[in-house]
C-alpha cells in the first residue's frame, strides 16, 4: 500500500506558514471574518504549536499598536514567547501561500 502524504493546509483557512525550533513545529494564521472578526477590525493571529502531541492553539495577538498577546496554558511566560513572536512576525510579512 502506498501511503499519501499530507495535503497542506487548505488555502483558506488563514494559515501563513511554519517555523519550526528543536521538536515543536509552530503554524501561523490569520483569523479572519469567517471566524466572527470584523471586516475593518486590525488583523488578529494565532500561533498553534505541535511538538508531538498534535497542534493547538498556544497564543492569539491583533495587529495594532499596544497590543497584549494572549498565551495560553504552559506558554504563559515561556521563554521561548519572544523567540515565537519574533518568528511569528516574519512570517506574516513573507506568508508561504
Amino acid at each position: 500500500m502506498v501511503e499519501t502524504p499530507p495535503a497542506p493546509p487548505a488555502a483558506d483557512d488563514g494559515w501563513l506558514g511554519d517555523f519550526r525550533r528543536g521538536p515543536a513545529v509552530f503554524a501561523v494564521f490569520r483569523v479572519g471574518v469567517e471566524h466572527g472578526r470584523h471586516p475593518l477590525s486590525p488583523p488578529e493571529y494565532r500561533i498553534e504549536c505541535n511538538d508531538g502531541a498534535g497542534p493547538r492553539e498556544i497564543c492569539r495577538f491583533v495587529d495594532e499598536p499596544e497590543a497584549v498577546v494572549e498565551w495560553f496554558g504552559a506558554w504563559q511566560g515561556d521563554d521561548w514567547c519572544d523567540w515565537i513572536l519574533a518568528e511569528a512576525w516574519k512570517t506574516i510579512q513573507n506568508p508561504e501561500r
